[in-house]
């Protein structure tokens, strides 16, 4: 509860059906008797560095203190005040430097360690000390055993929906779209996040906090945080995003009116609409270091596709390792591409070595043409750097066993890349040209809308042979990602990709 207030009884003003919320407590006593009840044990937590994004993105990682309820708290305003100042950038608040900004997470897929990092990387060049919470990090609490439980399950669901047909079409489909879209689903979330509330007793009340997924956000709202931002994914209005309490930011203007007005979130009923102090609409939620580099990234895009050169393309492999069948034929496609030096292939399979072995084995050549990049995150950055002016042939692979490194890698290789050919997920938002192939769930079919809006991707393809024909395509008319590229400007200069920094202002200020 938070301030005395069941935040799953209600949403809004809209009370839940009272079976509903009998269900959110049942669900609640029985991950308490499976996973414990530490609502009275003492964590205090520790700021250490964090692999891969600490340096660049100057972001301290919170874990648990050694010694337990005997540790001394953390005093998170002095460590921020110890740590090197941030370098100045155009996007620099005055008062910000050496106050924290903590950033609350988990690890779901690599989308949501995505925005975070974009989070943190805008907050760094606002001046902020950025501070990483993630809440799956925390094995011996309950909240986190928790998260992990549901992200085991949803990552086996979303493995199954791209290999069995039938269960994405049954079951797959219709969770993600309308099963999480109900207000009644809010209530089991709002009750579990109360498991989350002991890691944040060395928070102060009052420090700017941004959750990149409900349940952080919900959670910090219980422990009685009063300067929340819920970063709301994705770009379809689904209950399951709801943190009352917090002031929620969405990435899109469609988005906004959706959440606003609770749209579909309980069928039959006409709901009382988000307050305005609730909701903000803020832009693509995007990481500085590529919103700074957008006119020099485009422009020597523009260079290399319309001055004969390799087209590069990025493949991300997603968190939950799905669609291996389609990246094979991708693969595939591109190898005579590339043997004629006509293009350039980045594979980032991320920390799923697995996923490599697995392309390797099924695409003729694939290995033997690859040149690897595993486990060494400074080759990685200096290899990324480097292309930015440089010639790049052939295909490299990518991977990871630090989930850090993993999926910063991909926000590196994009600057120097001509396409990214990706599911509608969180990169449906960045500023790159995009090649959407078919979702991994029903809520992400509105990013790929949104992206072929802004014109700096493709609409969603769902069938492998148009997804072929796609890169053809690109190969064959070069202007169609010179195009990109002007979409891609024309939308920076009005704010399109400054979410991430206006989310920090929210948090800052405490209000919209």
């Amino acid at each position: 509860m938070a301030n005395g207030e069941d935040r799953a009884a209600s949403v809004f003003g809209n009370a839940q059906d009272p079976k509903v919320y009998e269900k959110a407590c049942r669900g609640k006593e029985g991950f308490v008797k499976r996973f414990g009840d530490d609502s009275g044990t003492v964590y205090h937590l520790r700021a250490t560095s964090t692999p891969a994004i600490g340096e660049p993105l100057g972001v301290r990682n919170l874990r648990l203190a050694k010694g337990g309820a005997a540790a001394p708290a953390l005093d998170l305003a002095a460590d921020a005040a110890a740590q090197p100042p941030a370098p100045a950038t155009p996007r620099t608040v005055g008062d910000a430097a050496g106050k924290p900004l903590v950033v609350g997470n988990i690890r779901m897929g690599f989308g949501h360690y995505r925005i975070s990092m974009a989070m943190a990387s805008a907050a760094r060049a606002m001046g902020y000390t950025p501070y990483w919470l993630d809440l799956a990090g925390f094995p011996e609490s309950t909240g986190s055993k928790v998260i992990a439980y549901q992200n085991k399950l949803y990552s086996m669901g979303s493995r199954l929906s791209q290999a069995v047909p039938p269960f994405n079409a049954a079951v797959w489909e219709p969770l993600n779209s309308e099963g999480f879209r109900k207000l009644s689903y809010n209530a089991g979330d709002q009750k579990n996040a109360e498991l989350c509330v002991p890691l944040f007793r060395d928070l102060p009340r009052d420090v700017p906090y941004i959750g990149t997924h409900a349940w952080p956000s919900q959670a910090a709202v219980h422990a009685g945080l009063t300067h929340v931002v819920n970063a709301v994914p994705d770009n379809w209005p689904m209950a399951l995003h709801l943190a009352e309490g917090s002031i929620h930011a969405v990435q899109t203007p469609g988005a906004y009116l959706g959440y606003k007005e609770l749209r579909g979130m309980w069928p039959g009923h006409v709901l009382k609409p988000m307050p305005d102090d609730a909701i903000a609409y803020t832009g693509h939620y995007v990481d500085h270091e590529l919103v700074a580099n957008i006119e020099a990234d485009c422009a020597a895009r523009r260079e290399r596709v319309l001055g004969g050169g390799p087209v590069r393309y990025l493949l991300s492999v997603g968190g939950a390792g799905a669609q291996s069948e389609l990246f094979c034929a991708i693969c595939e496609k591109l190898l005579p591409y590339v043997r004629r030096g006509e293009a350039v292939l980045f594979v980032n399979v991320g920390d799923h070595r697995k996923v490599w072995k697995e392309l390797a084995k099924k695409v003729a050549g694939l290995r033997d043409e690859a040149q690897l990049h595993f486990g060494d995150f400074e080759e990685v950055r200096a290899f990324a750097e480097t292309a930015l002016t440089g010639e790049v042939t052939g295909i490299h692979a990518f991977c990871d066993d630090d989930i850090f490194a993993a999926v910063y890698s991909s926000n590196l290789l994009m600057r120097c890349s001509d396409v990214l050919v990706t599911k509608p997920s969180e990169f449906s938002f960045y500023p790159v040209p995009k090649l959407m192939i078919h979702r991994v769930g029903g809520h992400e079919a509105w990013g790929a809308i949104r992206a072929a809006e802004v014109g700096d991707g493709t609409y969603e393809i769902d069938d492998t042979a148009e997804v072929l024909g796609m890169l053809d395509s690109f190969q064959a008319d070069r202007e169609l990602i010179a195009a990109m590229c002007d979409r891609i400007e024309d939308a920076n200069r009005i704010g399109v990709y400054d979410g991430a920094y206006r989310c920090v202002e929210l948090a800052a200020n405490g209000h919209v």
